[in-house]
């Protein structure tokens, strides 16, 4: 299989805090990982590095083949990474449809506002709301939209079934089952490990910035023991 994303010997900071200690671990194209762990066991800082938006990074960041830990944030997105912060970033002086427009197109192959709207019935009805009135489920369906729509293929996703209702949650998991299916190359860091266990090939365990466990979909059942003692479940 065609190899998305492959991290070797990864080390990140935030100013003096060294919180990467050498993560390796590769992504294959048109597979889903989950990058399991406790809070601030290095999970968001992964992907956060792969974009460059860390102070330093050291190792190597391949995407498709291409070398990036020397390039620019701004020169890494247009690969085809599309990053889905736990914070949303949904901005409240623009209606929902100017939130979808706001990120630029940077590949061909993106979805179709009209496709989004099929996904995402919901933001049609909302489309001329300001974006921080929409639920919290809503905002993250926005969320998702506006990467989708700028042809990034390979999706970095943070979170994002936190602290909403479970019927969301579920039409989450559709729409990672169908981007899956359409050939897309998801991360997801998740507390929620039901969740991420129904969905995921693979599943990466990080503790003190470093991969300490890789368990495969069909070991789930055998590990469930180590699972436990990393992630507390």
């Amino acid at each position: 299989m065609t190899v998305a994303l492959q991290i070797k010997d990864l080390h990140a900071w935030y100013g003096e805090s060294h919180i990467l200690h050498g993560i390796n671990l590769e992504v294959h194209q048109g597979e889903v990982v989950t990058l399991l762990g406790r809070n601030g066991a290095g999970r968001t800082t992964t992907l956060r590095a792969i974009l460059g938006l860390t102070d330093k990074r050291t190792g190597s960041i391949q995407i498709n083949g291409n070398e990036t830990t020397q390039l620019l944030t701004h020169q890494i997105a247009p690969m085809g990474i599309g990053y889905c912060p736990e914070e949303r970033g949904i901005f409240s002086t623009l209606t929902a449809q100017e939130n979808l427009f706001l990120p630029p197109v940077i590949r061909q192959g993106g979805f179709s506002v009209e496709e989004i709207y099929e996904m995402f019935p919901n933001l049609y009805e909302r489309r001329n709301s300001p974006g921080t009135r929409l639920s919290g489920g809503e905002q993250q369906m926005l969320a998702m939209a506006r990467i989708l729509r700028t042809g990034a293929n390979i999706l970095l996703l943070d979170e994002i079934t936190e602290g909403l209702a479970p019927v969301i949650v579920q039409k989450l998991g559709q729409v990672v089952k169908h981007l899956r299916d359409k050939g897309y190359t998801i991360i997801l860091v998740e507390q929620n490990f039901h969740f991420a266990a129904n969905l995921a090939d693979r599943h990466y365990v990080i503790e003190h910035g470093q991969v300490v466990e890789v368990v495969l979909n069909s070991e789930l059942s055998e590990k469930t023991a180590v699972l436990n003692s990393y992630l507390g479940i």
